[in-house]
């Protein structure tokens, strides 16, 4: 196991690459790392996840292809304990696999071959948006926001169903606060790219999958959504 850390800051966010590639896993820690990232980097699914034990990391990269413990595997035992924000590393044409890593939590993924500065300003926005989860543009709100039954901390990033707490992941959190702010309001799959995920261009398959996971977290009948209802030929609607 390898671990490589340059600390530009007491607070400098910690990064965990999961990659077996010694060469991908390289010029992608050289570049977080100019960054002013801190970032440990393992080579295999095992060790991934005892190192996300002994040394919490605030995002991790993962590739799906790994010996061992594959990504996804990897993916579902991270978001089993935590929400750390996951970044998937795929390879182009696997689409059910990069859809299985959504449906499993991962925050966002990156096919292969990619820019290293295409997955840095990735890795940025998904931590600034998970640590800001109030899109630009919100209104200034901390208190919670409450929709009979429904009820959104935004301070404390907790969400309760009936008083029920639900653990969401960042981005479902995100999603989740940027309808409830503009409930009746119809937006379409390219919108919430742009406003949620910060991507003027992307897959909106993305949108759909995660719009599926909040739905099976909020709703009492994931099938029949009665909060966030689909527009047929248009997109999503939050309904107070």
């Amino acid at each position: 196991m390898g671990a490589d850390a340059v600390v530009t800051a007491a607070e400098a966010p910690r990064v965990l690459i999961v990659e077996d590639d010694r060469m991908v896993s390289d010029v992608v820690a050289r570049y977080l790392q100019l960054e002013g990232f801190v970032v440990d980097r393992v080579e295999d699914g095992g060790k991934a996840l005892q190192q996300a034990a002994e040394r919490p990391p605030d995002l991790v990269v993962l590739d799906i292809m790994l010996p061992g413990i594959d990504g996804l595997e990897v993916c579902r035992r991270l978001r089993s304990k935590s929400p750390v924000p996951i970044i998937m590393l795929t390879a182009l044409g696997e689409e059910a696999e990069r859809v299985t890593g959504l449906e499993l939590g991962a925050d966002d993924y990156v096919a292969k071959p990619f820019s290293p500065r295409e997955l840095t300003a990735r890795v940025k926005s998904v931590l600034r948006r998970a640590r800001s989860p109030l899109a630009a543009g919100s209104p200034e709100l901390t208190g919670p926001l409450t929709f009979d039954g429904l009820k959104i901390d935004l301070t404390a990033h907790e969400v309760f169903i009936n008083d029920k707490e639900v653990a969401l992941t960042a981005r479902e959190f995100e999603l989740l606060v940027f309808f409830a702010l503009r409930s009746r309001q119809v937006f379409t799959r390219e919108d919430l790219l742009l406003h949620v995920w910060g991507y003027s261009f992307g897959d909106a398959s993305t949108v759909t999958v995660h719009v599926r996971r909040l739905r099976e977290k909020i709703e009492a009948d994931p099938a029949k959504p009665k909060r966030i209802v689909t527009v047929w030929g248009v997109g999503y609607r939050f309904e107070p």
